[in-house]
């Protein structure tokens, strides 16, 4: 074992996750037997190959400071071992190993995952919640799980039955066919693997049924946090995941505002998007790609004030490495959607997302939680929703014909009949002047008409060019 590597890629959790454990200089033989049993079926349950107790660490600040742990001393007049031996059930391999590392003694023991059945110590099964060990028998919710998961596998959504086995699939095939790809009717549901192994619809085919019966939504904050006033809530859900995914894209670029920015210009005005489209893009399609979707809990997007926060569901690939997401090494959640998305061409498998947003953005984009995973996308300092340069240069912009800034406000009508100028003035990033100027051209040129009042009206618009 590389222990060193080990350290490395468990470093980068901020606390202990279910499957490893750090100690110093800790001994109890009992709870030691107790914590192979727990870490050992924790592993099965997260779709680890091991667990991992590993003495020299600080358990809370996670330092290095080496150990005196003897692996081989006796217990009860025999070694150590065999009484681990003597009394896990089934027998399970694990292995002690140890290593210097700036220059403190380190010793790691290895321990495989449960398999056919969960592992126990002394006839008690244990399991860990969080970073304590607990009787399995105390959780019978986790029993069930844990089992299940041993029977079927680690949950996929090609393995888990969906709950909903009345679905449509019309939304599914134009795609495909927008694609120039034929998918026959006879044999889609099992070219896609649709099916579990007795027959049911499966969670990949209900995300791309006609309706998913998930919804995905897009909020939009004045402020810099969620106390603030919420703008306007976008629902791209309860659709085919390929539609939902495409409009959620799309809209990328309604609000990803071009503004000029006169700061320190002696020639040439220098125009800058609101933030880079590639990095938004690409973390909108992994947030899809691979979110839990087993635990049917949708991504979130949030656009605040200075950023966006594209939040998924889970946590990296149970085969993933830590430095192996960052380096771009594919590893997809949920693989036969990435192999749809490759086919599609909606995403290439080449691994480029995360680094590509690493490279405009570095690592700290990045926020690994407990149950979630969240980029976030800042906005420059010269960027800033309601940046007031970027009123004067749109009000500007209103004596020319069918600009970008006109196109967006199409847009937002054509999806929100009743939205308001003040709302538009906020998601477009311009003057409610210069949103007047702008209505009042596509009023006067027939893009768009006000149907009934200012209160009770909406917008109809007539024609639409995106």
């Amino acid at each position: 074992m590389d222990i060193k590597a080990l350290l490395k890629e468990l470093f980068q959790y901020t606390r202990e996750r279910e499957w490893f454990e750090y100690k110093e200089n800790w001994f109890q033989p009992v709870a030691l037997g107790e914590y192979i049993s727990a870490l050992s079926n924790a592993a099965a349950m997260k779709g680890k190959k091991y667990g991992y107790f590993i003495w020299g660490i600080h358990d809370e600040t996670h330092k290095i400071v080496g150990t005196d742990f003897d692996q081989y001393q006796d217990y009860k007049h025999e070694p150590y071992l065999n009484y681990l031996n003597r009394n896990l059930n089934p027998n399970i391999h694990f292995e002690f190993f140890e290593d210097e590392v700036n220059g403190k003694r380190i010793v790691v023991l290895q321990i495989e995952a449960a398999k056919d059945v969960p592992t126990a110590f002394n006839g008690v099964r244990y399991i860990r919640v969080g970073s304590s060990k607990e009787s399995l028998i105390n959780n019978p919710k986790l029993e069930k799980a844990l089992f299940k998961v041993l029977e079927t596998g680690y949950p996929t959504i090609v393995n888990t039955p969906s709950q909903y086995q009345d679905l449509t699939f019309n939304k599914l095939f134009m795609y495909y066919g927008s694609k120039g790809i034929e998918l026959r009717k006879d044999k889609f549901k099992k070219n896609l693997q649709l099916l579990t192994e007795d027959g049911k619809y499966n969670i990949l085919v209900q995300l791309l049924s006609d309706n998913s019966h998930l919804p995905l939504r897009l909020s939009i904050f004045e402020g810099e946090t969620k106390g603030s006033t919420l703008y306007t809530i976008k629902e791209f859900g309860f659709d085919c995941i390929l539609y939902s995914l495409k409009n959620l894209l799309d809209y990328g670029d309604v609000i990803n505002i071009i503004q000029s920015d006169e700061h320190g210009r002696k020639e040439e005005r220098k125009e800058t998007p609101l933030f880079d489209i590639q990095s938004y893009n690409e973390a909108i399609v992994n947030a899809i790609l691979h979110n839990k979707w087993v635990e049917e809990n949708e991504p979130m997007i949030t656009v605040y004030s200075n950023r966006i926060e594209i939040l998924s569901r889970g946590t990296i690939a149970p085969d993933q490495t830590m430095e192996g997401f960052f380096e771009g090494e594919s590893v997809p959640v949920n693989a036969k959607l990435s192999e749809i998305f490759a086919l599609l061409r909606i995403s290439d498998k080449s691994g480029r997302g995360v680094p590509k947003i690493v490279e405009n953005y570095t690592r700290d984009a990045f926020e690994f939680r407990e149950n979630s995973i969240v980029v976030t996308i800042s906005f420059n300092s010269n960027r800033k929703l309601n940046n007031k340069r970027q009123n004067k240069d749109n009000e500007e912009e209103s004596k020319r014909g069918l600009t970008n800034t006109r196109k967006k406000i199409m847009f937002e009508m054509k999806h929100n009949p009743k939205i308001t100028k003040m709302k538009l003035s906020y998601l477009i990033g311009i003057s409610n002047t210069a949103i007047d100027n702008n209505i009042k051209y596509l009023k006067d040129n027939k893009y768009i008409e006000r149907v009934g009042g200012n209160k009770t009206g909406f917008w109809r618009v007539i024609k639409y060019n995106s």
